[in-house]
């Protein structure tokens, strides 16, 4: 057998490289530079999420102790240049053990030229636009060593890309076929660094901006949750629940990757973490190396699904689709359990076809019908413990008022409770091989139960709002979060020895240690993302300037010939293969720039009107996949140097475990009650109990496994009613009209007699405003009867047999898809309204459920004789 501490000291090497830094240098000065760097970052970001710096202010009457939090942005990207260029050597034959003489020319300059813009602020904002030269050297000097970091940390594709903006940038404009589709005539070099580095539009952006107020505290929230021992209890929890039944460990795998990435916004250090404990535990109960590791890398993976601290592209998309996070949170819900639930099953049978058991279990074991049961009653307490925190918030609401203080001392009793009752049980054991067996389940349950009060408060300040009590920010809510984190960690330690009668100094430095550790750890896991964000404004500074993604949309759509399904499979196809050499977070910020308008603008003209929260969720899905797509995928390589398997091996099973999940965000853009869009809670569990069963029958077709080999047609068969679960009113549709239309002036009269407020589909066609062009776009607008048009500002007038439409000055957004910036009202060609259409009064589109369900029972019936063992 392999050296464990090889394979160990193997990963551990490769989360260096690709998420924290693999220099580590002999000088102690200089290792103390880094370590305090990154504990004055994770301080400096807990400092401007508080409000310590307006009580400075107040107090001392200093008005820089506010304003630092204004030029935030500027100082966390050269927190991250800095630790970049200290932390990870320019190349491979670089030296590691200490910092070279050009790294430290790299880093003074990038600092001042991050800190020149905090600095001059006021001399740049009394010329806005005039830049002078020193602005213009400044900014060059940071866009070079800002490329020069994230290729250290990040590698070559994302520099790569983000310098064909750039050059698009200065260069575009001598292309008339860009400039006819943009009207970009091309950018001075003043103009255009000006408007990557001296203002808010290109590095100093959005994405840069949510990486300093939201991403940062939730990954340093994770990495105190970990340092401190809750990854480590929540890898335990999965192993005494679920590890003896069949395939444990795998299964174990799959819920503590889940639980984990609840806290974790990293596939490779997710993969690491857990994988540890987990690759070698699939391996003794009969799991091949490659398989087990992508067993890892496919849960691992999925963990920035899950809510509530999804992957750091979640926090983007609160900017990008305008929307608050709790709804991200709540459109995420169901495919991140979903998607779980799939992989858990696809485990399931992987076991059943290689004929494997699970772990040995102390004590009385548990059935799959008690897991179940175990699952849903806690999901019911939970729910229970809400009402009732919410009710007891009420009552006390006109004692505590306003005040915080009265709610950190409930929180606090509950904790020490908490804590009181795990000393009665012994620690959760290290993350080591063993004995394969898997632990008791209650004393490693309530042995780390305090580790769920953070998460509690977290999850809590997010979703839970009152009449008296208003849901907190994301930033506010990780920043509170992290402050009990950190108390947590401070203190749990010595508290649990002060119950059990030991000496508690000890435990105390210990509890000190991982504070510090956790502060070490959070930001050095924000060195990537951080300098990312800030690459990725270039591209998004470029579009802005420049209007690129109308070309490189164009293309994509020509290419797609117009059919939606076509275009999604490409951006798909584009996510994928930038993911293989871009984090989840820069992949997501170019595609959902590039191509999210694009698939709307499609959708509308095909009919389907996307919401564009399915399509940012559609980018995101296929970016956290692209972590394990061979031949880069990165965490593929990690799970490989666990399970000392073959990683382009590894990444391939991996990948076709996740892709048979895949399936799910081309069915939430046609279903969008996937994304708990417009549903009430029965119908959204009927749909969850639905889509599950569904894409179960997808895995187990795609597994050639159900209850006994499938036969080919059987595996046909099972194809055809997952497809008739998850899409039942495409059936619907081939025996019963979907809509009743017309067109014309008879239009106006099918309109006039639609009850009030039901839904009328316009479809409006004209000349495209950049393309010139004819194309349709659809619409949807709330019934008014006969003032339909009118209620939403817009004019329509009869011209031999025509609806001509007048240009709509201003309106609501459901009338934009038809404004002056889309269609070109003064051309040759009129904009008119070509069809009208309303829906029809139909059979509902679950009654083909039956057939489907009728046909799954005939499979069930077949397949049960020819079964050789147990289903579960």
């Amino acid at each position: 057998m392999a050296d464990p501490q090889a394979q160990d000291r193997s990963a551990d090497d490769m989360v260096a490289e690709a998420d924290t830094g693999a220099r580590n240098p002999q000088a102690r000065w200089q290792a103390q530079l880094i370590i305090g760097t990154c504990i004055v970052w994770s301080l400096f970001q807990l400092y401007i999420a508080s409000r310590v710096p307006s009580m400075l202010a107040t107090t001392t009457g200093i008005s820089f102790f506010a304003n630092v939090v204004a030029q935030a942005r500027f100082v966390h990207l050269a927190f991250a240049i800095a630790l970049a260029t200290m932390a990870f050597p320019l190349t491979k034959s670089a030296p590691r053990d200490r910092i070279p003489a050009y790294d430290w020319a790299l880093l003074i300059l990038g600092v001042s030229a991050c800190l020149y813009l905090v600095a001059f602020r006021f001399q740049i904002a009394d010329r806005p636009g005039l830049w002078n030269t020193s602005d213009i050297v400044m900014s060059a000097i940071g866009m070079v060593v800002l490329m020069i970091s994230v290729y250290r940390s990040l590698g070559l594709p994302l520099v790569i890309i983000a310098s064909c903006f750039v050059l698009f940038a200065f260069f575009g404009g001598y292309s008339e076929w860009a400039r006819n589709i943009t009207n970009y005539g091309g950018a001075s070099l003043s103009k255009a660094l000006g408007h990557y580095w001296m203002q808010t539009e290109g590095v100093f952006g959005v994405a840069l901006g949510v990486s300093t107020t939201m991403i940062f505290l939730f990954v340093l929230f994770g990495a105190l949750l970990d340092r401190a021992g809750g990854g480590n209890w929540f890898i335990r929890v999965a192993i005494a629940l679920l590890g003896a039944l069949r395939g444990g460990p795998a299964k174990a795998s799959v819920l503590s990757s889940m639980l984990t990435g609840m806290i974790s916004g990293s596939s490779i250090a997710n993969t690491v973490t857990t994988g540890t404990f987990t690759i070698p535990l699939m391996k003794r109960i009969g799991f091949p190396a490659e398989k087990a590791g992508a067993v890892e890398v496919a849960s691992s993976t999925n963990g920035q699904l899950t809510p509530p601290v999804m992957g750091a592209a979640a926090f983007l998309m609160v900017e990008y689709v305008n929307i608050p996070y709790i709804d991200v949170v709540k459109h995420a819900f169901l495919p991140a359990v979903i998607s779980y639930i799939a992989l858990l099953y696809i485990v399931h049978l992987e076991s059943l076809k290689m004929g494997l058991r699970g772990l040995e279990k102390p004590g009385r074991k548990i059935g799959v019908l008690m897991i179940l049961i175990l699952f849903l009653s806690g999901f019911i307490f939970l729910g229970i413990c809400a009402f009732l925190m919410i009710g007891l918030r009420g009552i006390l609401d006109p004692i505590m008022g306003d005040s915080i203080y009265a709610a950190v001392a409930l929180v606090g009793v509950l904790y020490v409770a908490l804590v009181w009752l795990s000393a009665r049980y012994p620690d959760i054991e290290e993350d080591t091989e063993g004995e394969p067996t898997a632990p008791r389940l209650t004393p490693t349950l309530i042995g780390g139960l305090y580790f769920s009060v953070p998460i509690f408060i977290l999850v809590w300040n997010l979703m839970v709002r009152t009449e008296n009590l208003d849901r907190l920010s994301p930033a506010l809510s990780a920043f509170w979060a992290t402050i009990f984190m950190i108390i947590i960690a401070l203190t749990h330690r010595p508290l649990k020895a002060f119950f059990r009668g030991e000496g508690h100094v000890a435990e105390a430095l210990a509890g000190w240690t991982d504070f510090v550790q956790g502060l070490i750890l959070g930001a050095r896991n924000m060195i990537g993302i951080g300098v990312a964000t800030g690459a990725a404004g270039i591209i998004v500074g470029t579009i802005s300037l420049t209007g690129a993604h109308q070309v490189i949309g164009q293309v994509i759509e020509v290419i797609s010939g117009g059919n939606l399904m076509v275009l999604l499979i490409l951006v798909a196809i584009l996510s994928l293969i930038l993911g293989m050499g871009l984090p989840t977070t820069a992949n997501y910020i170019v595609v959902s720039s590039l191509m999210a308008p694009v698939i709307v603008s499609v959708g509308a003209q095909a009919g389907l009107i996307v919401p564009l929260i399915a399509v940012h969720m559609f980018v995101f899905y296929f970016g956290i996949l692209a972590d394990d797509t061979p031949p880069v995928g990165l965490a593929a390589y990690a799970a490989a140097a666990i399970s000392r398997g073959d990683p382009i091996k590894t990444g391939v099973q991996g990948f076709a475990y996740d892709i048979r999940t895949a399936l799910l965000p081309f069915l939430f853009i046609f279903n969008t009650d996937l994304l708990l869009i417009d549903v009430g809670l029965f119908k959204a569990i009927f749909v969850f109990f639905i889509s599950l069963t569904a894409m179960l029958l997808f895995a187990a077709a795609t597994q050639g496994y159900f209850i006994a080999k499938s036969k080919l047609w059987e595996t046909a068969v099972l194809l055809l009613i997952a497809f008739m679960l998850f899409r039942p009113g495409y059936f619907l549709d081939q025996v019963s009209e979907k809509y009743n239309s017309a067109e014309g002036p008879a239009a106006l009269a099918l309109m006039a007699d639609v009850p009030e407020g039901k839904d009328v589909r316009i479809t409006v066609e004209g000349p495209d405003f950049d393309t010139f062009e004819v194309r349709p776009v659809t619409i949807v607008l709330p019934s008014a009867g006969a003032e339909t048009l009118d209620a939403q500002g817009l004019v329509v007038n009869e011209e031999d047999g025509k609806l001509l439409l007048d240009e709509p000055f201003g309106g609501p957004d459901l009338i934009q898809p038809v404004s002056g910036q889309e269609f070109d009202y003064y051309a040759d060609d009129p904009v008119q309204i070509t069809r009208v259409e309303i829906e029809n009064e139909r059979m509902p589109k679950e009654i083909f459920f039956i057939p489907a369900l009728l046909l799954l029972a005939g499979i069930v019936l077949v397949q049960r004789r020819r079964a050789t063992q147990a289903p579960f």
